[in-house]
């Protein structure tokens, strides 16, 4: 019997050449087929209402929303919401879609240009892997030593003076802790652990200067008192590790090791000793005995309790006193009431004791409040010897609070205030004494980084330059920080700073911003959807929104944005036109091609 045919196996279909969207019918589609090219920039336009969004949001991106969520695990499906199918037979050829639309960027409080860019991320590394904390007092860089910063201080000694003896020594704080205290029976316990472990000699190192004299460890405690020889001897003991003439090349391991052994000795602190010469190095990150927090990531992370400022949580402004309300006619003087709490019979006393005692400081009474210098402004708020200022009277009204006028008062003035602790910057005090130094000798922190509008902080960023030392550590930070700023540069976004808040901003502004993070991630392969990115823009800035929108298709992606916008319609690479009406008058495909072939039409 033969054997039937063995069936023969359909050739697979060829890959579309393109997206292709077949019989959509979302609101109010009339089931058309529409195919999109890919690696290419696609503008779809037509009359408001015509079904442009319908087409390209409810269709397009819901169904690559849904086919991802489908794709992922049975366990992850149940934390996400079942998305619906559109109405469309099929679409083919869908990439990876991204949708970049007008919607506002986060409704978290702390958000701001800086963390949703990722800009303020490669600042925050850029400050903690070079930034150098300097002192506000003295202006002094704290610095925790290192053994090779000891080493090379020694080797730097052996150049001045080749034949003289080196003393590795550490600093003894129990030791010094007895003497002060004048407890010699736990003083002669330290010694006697001291010399069980080894160590014969000490120096005493005098705060006066001169030459530190060696003392026997064993000498001290055969001495016939030991409270006598503590007590004649003014200088601090540190214990000596090693001896040494200063060393060439081949006794510096010999030395790196006495100093490893004296910082587990003087708990973090060593000490070198030649002549008179005498220098103490610390592994402490201090200055002059007050201790700073080291730079690091935390550090300038608002975000975080550690690195939040303690009074705003990180927020930058505070529920106190609005001056905006206490002064809200700033055209007026003070002679013609502009402080707006200081009037009536009682309250307008505060004014009086002002005007009476201007003339003792020469206070302009009869000056606006606006053209007041700083210093005039600041002396309204915190008084002096003549007059007690505003600060002092909301203070008298919040001691009491127990009157319900003095309450009704206080809230009548009360408002969002910056935080007069950390100035708005949102970090702790630490943060603002780490400084970015410049090869030119000038000096940033992070705050006057994030307070300067992007297209300033742009042009002093493409040309800056740490120091030497830092340079190669800050190399890549630098770019992508560099390059991410002439991103937003690029979208008119140049006004806008690091600092402004996510929520303040409008939808065109958001989506931009969505757009320049999108640039700075690089992805490759990915479908692109964008809502008219050119609300709010300049007609001037519309040619380099253009050049981005090329850029991203250049990456391999393909970009297909919604828009009006005459000039981005023309420098589409294909175009696709919804209507011909709005409402039920739309829904049908009008026109589908090459820019070429549609302006020919146009001018048909």
């Amino acid at each position: 019997m033969p054997r039937p045919p063995k069936a023969t196996q359909s050739p697979p279909k060829p890959a579309p050449n393109g997206i292709e969207i077949r019989n959509a019918r979302m609101h109010n589609l009339k089931g058309i087929h529409v195919t999109l090219p890919r690696h290419k920039l696609v503008v779809v336009t037509g009359l408001s209402g015509s079904g442009k969004s319908s087409l390209i949001f409810d269709t397009l991106y819901a169904e690559g929303q849904r086919r991802y969520v489908e794709s992922l695990s049975s366990y992850a499906r149940q934390f996400l919401q079942r998305m619906p199918k559109p109405e469309v037979d099929d679409i083919r050829g869908l990439s990876p879609a991204m949708a970049i639309d007008q919607h506002h960027l986060a409704r978290n409080p702390r958000s701001t240009v800086g963390t949703t860019t990722e800009i303020y991320d490669y600042m925050r590394l850029l400050f903690a892997r070079c930034g150098h904390t300097l002192d506000p007092a003295s202006g002094l860089e704290v610095k925790a030593h290192r053994t090779e910063d000891v080493v090379k201080e020694a080797m730097d000694w052996r150049k001045q003076d080749s034949h003289q003896e080196l003393s590795v020594c550490a600093p003894l704080p129990t030791v010094e802790n007895a003497r002060v205290q004048e407890n010699w029976e736990l003083l002669q316990q330290h010694l006697e652990d001291l010399l069980q472990r080894g160590y014969t000699r000490l120096k005493s190192i005098r705060s006066t200067g001169g030459e530190s004299p060696m003392l026997g460890i064993q000498e001290v405690l055969d001495s016939k008192s030991l409270a006598k020889a503590s007590k004649s001897d003014t200088g601090h003991w540190h214990l000596v590790l090693d001896r040494l003439v200063p060393p060439d090349q081949e006794g510096l391991s010999r030395l790196s090791e006495a100093v490893e052994q004296a910082w587990v000795e003087g708990d973090g602190q060593a000490c070198l000793v030649m002549g008179r010469m005498v220098k103490t190095f610390s592994q402490r990150f201090e200055l002059e005995g007050k201790a700073f927090e080291a730079p690091s990531l935390q550090l300038f992370n608002f975000s975080g309790p550690y690195g939040a400022c303690p009074r705003c949580e990180g927020f930058g402004s505070i529920l106190g006193i609005d001056p905006d309300l206490v002064i809200p006619d700033k055209r007026r003087s003070v002679y013609d009431g502009a402080i707006a709490p200081w009037k009536g019979e009682k309250m307008g006393e505060w004014n009086e004791a002002l005007i009476h005692a201007a003339a003792k400081f020469r206070f302009p009474i009869h000056k606006p409040y606006q053209e007041l210098s700083d210093e005039f402004k600041s002396l309204l708020w915190k008084g002096n010897k003549h007059f007690e200022g505003l600060d002092a009277f909301f203070r008298m009204l919040e001691e009491n609070t127990y009157k319900i006028q003095y309450r009704v008062m206080l809230s009548r003035y009360r408002g969002k205030t910056t935080c007069p602790d950390c100035q708005g910057t949102r970090l702790r005090q630490d943060a603002s004494w780490v400084h970015l130094l410049g090869e030119d000798g000038t000096r940033w922190n992070l705050h006057q980084w994030m307070t300067q509008p992007a297209g300033d902080l742009w042009a002093l960023l493409k040309n800056f330059k740490v120091q030497a030392s830092d340079a190669e550590a800050a190399r890549r930070p630098l770019e992508e920080i560099v390059r991410r700023l002439g991103y937003l540069c690029d979208l008119g976004l140049e006004y806008l700073t690091m600092h402004r808040l996510s929520n303040s901003l409008s939808g065109g502004e958001s989506q931009r911003i969505k757009l320049a993070t999108t640039l700075g991630s690089s992805l490759v392969g990915s479908l692109y959807i964008l809502d008219e990115p050119s609300i709010g823009l300049h007609q001037r800035d519309s040619l380099r929104l253009v050049q981005l929108l090329y850029k991203l298709r250049d990456l391999g992606n393909t970009v297909v944005v919604v828009e009006h916008e005459p000039d981005l319609i023309l420098a589409a690479d294909h175009v696709v036109d919804i209507g011909p009406g709005a409402g039920h008058l739309g829904g049908n495909l009008v026109f589908e091609g090459p820019v070429s072939a549609c302006s020919r039409i146009v001018t048909a």
